[in-house]
């Protein structure tokens, strides 16, 4: 398994990463889950994805952080079972933690991605060693970001840095190269907030 230290596993400046890191906490759901996470003991947990850029965008358009997200996600890694009834007894014991916030929460074990990836997908996926592998492979690369809970900030992942989040800019992520399903997701974040820029692998930012 990949090793992590606390702090910030991101390129990006310290500034932008506290300023990222402030920002997902204004969402009160994002502060309930990270502060819940622990006691759930789940190996290598991460609170990934929609809900900490999208309260960034929410922030950047002037929306309550937590306006219209549709899922909070969870990542952890246990490769001692890789069955689907394991993450699932793993989600309901999520859900009855959680059971008092009022937001969906999607929990999937990284380790087990790999055996049902190509038949949902259509694609190949290989093996992840831990969970950040599957936080490198989201389809778009600014969008690459997870949460770890810490003694105290919590520990920040941006492989791809933060600035193209902040300024809105959406590329293909060249770890998950899957056109048609970026083009839709690409399409789906433009139309919830309008001001995006959507790239193609092959353009740069103005």
């Amino acid at each position: 398994m990949r090793e992590h230290r606390q702090g910030s596993l991101s390129p990006a400046s310290p500034a932008l990463a506290g300023r990222f890191i402030e920002d997902a906490l204004r969402n009160p759901h994002n502060r309930a889950l990270l502060a819940g996470l622990p006691a759930l003991a789940l190996p290598d947990a991460w609170l990934v994805a929609g809900c900490l850029f999208q309260s960034v965008w929410n922030l950047q358009g002037g929306r309550s952080p937590e306006a219209g997200i549709r899922d909070y996600d969870l990542f952890y890694f246990d490769a001692t079972d890789l069955s689907a009834e394991a993450e699932r007894r793993v989600d309901e014991r999520v859900q009855r933690h959680f059971s008092g916030l009022p937001v969906t929460i999607e929990t999937k074990n990284q380790a087990r991605v790999h055996t049902w990836y190509a038949e949902y997908f259509g694609a190949s996926y290989a093996a992840s060693l831990c969970a950040q592998d599957g936080i490198d492979r989201f389809l778009v690369d600014c969008t690459c970001v997870g949460l770890q809970p810490g003694d105290g900030l919590p520990t920040l992942y941006a492989p791809h840095g933060l600035q193209a989040l902040y300024e809105g800019v959406l590329r293909p992520n060249p770890r998950c190269h899957q056109p048609r399903l970026y083009a839709a997701k690409a399409a789906d974040y433009q139309a919830r907030w309008p001001w995006l820029r959507v790239l193609d692998s092959f353009a740069v930012p103005a």
